[in-house]
């Protein structure tokens, strides 16, 4: 079959490498794609925002199923769209989809189901949230209800940075926010592949949002991951599963706006058990490289029998018990402004060692590669464990000639100190 798999960063790229080896694929469309996609898939013209533009490009191409790669078409509603057309889509429609579009929505489900989480107010003004401070305690989390790229959370410490980011996030007319309390623990993100019935448990992995090294600076959409996160025991992901997921599916398809798809849950691994931090209605990014790296089974296939709502029938995910590792390396500036156009060579002698490049931010300028975004390259290896992953990972970064850039140099710190 001809499948269309949208989006553009290294997200898509890891998905279009392991869509490209199902039997069941006959040809890959990434739109827009990266230079990188190109060895597995043919980079079409289309604006994922133009919904008649991707129906009618599928129209085209006998298109028979649709892979929405990063969140926002997700929220706008292209699935939907997708399915009203009886075109088969992995990704949740619209409704499901405010899973991630808003903290707001998400809390409120999980108030009504139970499901462990931090104590939450919603607010709507900024004098509302400075009312609301006073319910909390030092430090607390401030969250963009929206869409922020992985970026609108405000860890605060001291009464100024609280209110510094009230006016950074709620800066828009008509911005909402959620202020949490802030939970101690380990981070950890689960992700589920569900047809809205069924959950199938699809890997683990603990990713790194801070810029600099010791989890330092200010947040980032990630810097690296690993997979899996040995700190998210059998135990506590039944726990999460039994406790926080199923909950939440089982709530939604009783609302009427079943979800399918994949659902990642960020978890916070506390004394009494795993909290939900958040939702993504997507795969992670920069998770799923590592995630796929370590997938044995045809992603295709489970993708399809998501969409059609038989993922029961089918046994459990395999991923193979090697560790995997992703090293994110950035443009100069990141997470802040950086300036486009560094050149970027030795992808090639990097993947000599074994490992493999997956493109976040780039583009030919006159046949050359060079930077196009914030985080550009990631840096995929694996090994019998997280600390012969990341070894792997780092002698393959150290081949790449990328004098724009900058990376990580702890990704996985954490598991090869625990040894």
């Amino acid at each position: 079959m001809n499948v269309l798999l949208i989006g553009s960063g290294g997200r898509e790229h890891a998905l279009a490498w392991k869509l490209a080896q199902s039997p069941r694929l006959d040809t890959l469309y990434v739109a827009p794609g990266n230079p990188g996609m190109a060895a597995h898939a043919t980079r079409v013209a289309l604006d994922p925002a133009d919904h008649d533009a991707v129906v009618a490009f599928c129209g085209r191409h006998a298109i028979a199923f649709v892979v929405i790669g990063p969140e926002a078409p997700l929220v706008a509603g292209l699935a939907d769209r997708l399915r009203a057309e009886r075109i088969g889509v992995f990704g949740p429609n619209r409704e499901a989809a405010q899973l991630e579009g808003s903290k707001g929505f998400t809390k409120d489900l999980c108030a009504r189901a139970g499901i462990p989480t931090a104590r939450y107010v919603r607010v709507a003004s900024p004098d509302a949230a400075r009312g609301a401070l006073a319910g909390f305690t030092l430090p607390l989390v401030l969250k963009a209800d929206g869409l922020a790229a992985g970026k609108g959370v405000i860890i605060a410490t001291t009464p100024d940075e609280a209110d510094t980011a009230i006016v950074t996030l709620m800066a828009e007319p008509g911005a909402e926010l959620v202020i949490e309390t802030f939970l101690t623990g380990e981070e950890a993100s689960l992700f589920v592949l569900t047809d809205g019935t069924h959950l199938m448990p699809f890997g683990s992995a603990q990713d790194h949002k801070r810029v600099g090294e010791g989890d330092t600076g200010p947040n980032t959409g990630g810097m690296g991951a690993y997979s899996p996160a040995a700190v998210l025991t059998p135990e506590l992901m039944q726990r999460a599963l039994d406790e926080i997921v199923r909950p939440t599916i089982d709530t939604l398809r009783r609302d009427g706006m079943p979800y399918s798809g994949v659902l990642y849950a960020g978890l916070m691994l506390t004394d009494g058990g795993p909290m939900l931090i958040e939702y993504n209605c997507r795969f992670g990014d920069p998770e799923t490289q590592v995630l796929m790296m370590r997938l044995e089974d045809d992603l295709l296939e489970l993708m399809l029998a998501t969409d059609a709502g038989t993922l029961g029938d089918h046994a459990p995910a395999r991923f193979a018990d090697e560790a995997a590792l992703t090293v994110v390396m950035a443009a100069s500036g990141y997470p802040g402004q950086v300036a486009p156009g560094a050149p970027i060579a030795g992808i090639e002698a990097a993947e000599a060692t074994g490992a493999r490049v997956f493109h976040a931010g780039t583009r030919l300028a006159d046949d050359r590669l060079v930077a196009s975004g914030g985080r550009v390259l990631n840096v995929t290896a694996t090994g019998q464990s997280v600390a012969a992953a990341q070894t792997a990972a780092y002698r393959a970064v150290d081949r790449i000639d990328f004098p724009g850039g900058f990376c990580r140099r702890d990704i996985g710190w954490r598991e090869v100190a625990r040894g």
